[in-house]
Formats: C-alpha cells, structure tokens, sequence
C-alpha cells in the first residue's frame, strides 16, 4: 500500500559530520526532539509510539547544530527563550503520543475484555 515516512534528515547545513548522519538522528530521537512512531489505519492498534522518554539533554542536541547555536551566539536570550519553547513543545508532543499510544490501547484491552 501506499507509506508516508516524516524522518527526521540533518543536512550539511547542520554542521555535523554527513557520514554519521545516523548518529545525529539518533541523538535527535533520544533528546525527545524527534519521536518515533507507526501509524497504519490497516491496523486494528493504528498508532504505535516506538521511541521512549528523552535520555539525552535536549538543549544539547540543540547546541550541537549550526542552526541553533549561531543564534545561541549571536543572541543568547532569543535563544534560551525559543529553545525554552522548542523544548515544551517536544514535551508537549511526545505526551500527546504516549496519550494516543494508551488510548489505541486501551480500546483493545476493553474489546478482548468483552469477549
């Protein structure tokens, strides 16, 4: 059938090495700025989150890109503030997953308990 696929690519741009771009997507995963997860409607669970709470420093994942940290050096308070914001947005985000992963769940468990 028919897949979209959001992925999460760092680029040249982003000041980091492009033969270990792997590396820096998995640092985006484990600071909770990229969430992983599987939405198929075939399914009768559709929405599956795969990635877990954050294990790594969110605003060091931000300091180690070009983007983030010239406006970090250029303007220090506009980027505490907006990395401040990009790091309640996550949070915010990867809530709504893990509330929609327990819902989808949840209906599951209370159809088998039906039965």
């Amino acid at each position: 059938g028919v897949s979209l696929i959001i992925a999460y690519a760092p680029c040249i741009n982003h000041g980091i090495n492009m033969t270990a771009s792997n590396i820096e997507m998995k640092r985006a995963v484990e600071s909770g700025y990229w969430q992983l997860y599987r939405f198929d409607p075939r399914d009768k669970v559709p929405f599956h989150l795969d990635s877990g709470d954050p294990t790594m420093n969110f605003v060091d994942f931000l300091n180690g890109e070009n983007r983030y940290r010239s406006l970090l050096n250029s303007n220090p308070e506009k980027a505490h503030y907006l990395q401040a914001k990009a790091k309640k947005n996550s949070e915010d985000t990867l809530e709504l997953y893990k509330w929609l992963d327990q819902i989808e769940n949840r209906d599951i468990e209370s159809e088998k308990n039906k039965k």
